[in-house]
């Protein structure tokens, strides 16, 4: 695992190296503008996936701010870990994001050389602009049981289909939606001996890796 510093001053860590195909993996946030860290579900996910994977680059990101309220940013750090990558030799780049993720992945899709775009849980608010999924492939993976509750974060399954149905509307013409059913927001928290899987944990990682073939033979 290699660590790096972005130009929006934001970290990276790669997996696998930068690879012709990569994929770029965002976290999700918060409301209190709170420093960035590394996602327990992503980091979990790319333990899992990148030995199945050794031709994949995989690019986690750590933002500046982790805030909804700072959304700007999270988008520049993103924007500046696929820069990294097309500037180490990825010619193609999947964005997988997580929670407060997916809405920075939809913006930073953008970038001409995203083609699949991933959002788990993701949240898309009702007036965030899906203008960028357009022409790309978007898939919603998403826990059944995912809900807010007390002191715990989540994103009800009606919200992101909401944010799916937009995309479909505004052009998106290769989409997919699933449910995991018994599954809850994520697949992993960080617990002071590491990382403990989530219910259905291994189902996140399955349909997941589905995308990443799916990416890698496009």
């Amino acid at each position: 695992m290699d660590s790096r510093p972005l130009r929006s001053g934001a970290e990276a860590r790669l997996t696998n190296g930068v690879q012709p195909a990569t994929v770029v993996l965002v976290n999700g946030g918060q409301a209190a503008e709170v420093p960035g860290t590394w996602s327990a579900t992503l980091e979990w996910l790319v333990d899992r996936l990148a030995p199945r994977f050794p031709d994949l680059g995989f690019v986690e990101v750590r933002y500046r701010v982790k805030s909804w309220r700072r959304l700007d940013f999270c988008t520049e750090d993103a924007r500046a870990a696929i820069d990294l990558a097309v500037e180490g030799g990825a010619s193609r780049c999947a964005l997988v994001g997580f929670s407060m993720g997916g809405a920075v992945s939809a913006l930073a899709a953008a970038h001409p050389s995203v083609c699949s775009v991933v959002g788990l849980a993701p949240w898309l608010p009702d007036r965030l602009p899906l203008e960028a999924l357009r022409q790309k492939r978007f898939a919603v993976i998403h826990g059944a049981l995912d809900r807010w509750v007390p002191g715990v974060p989540g994103v009800r399954p009606s919200s992101s289909r909401r944010g799916f149905q937009r995309a479909l509307s505004g052009g998106v013409v290769d989409a997919e939606y699933t449910l995991i059913a018994g599954a809850f927001h994520g697949a992993a928290l960080r617990v002071p001996w590491g990382l403990a899987p989530l219910p259905r944990a291994r189902r996140w990682a399955q349909l997941l890796g589905l995308e990443l073939d799916r990416f890698r033979s496009s």
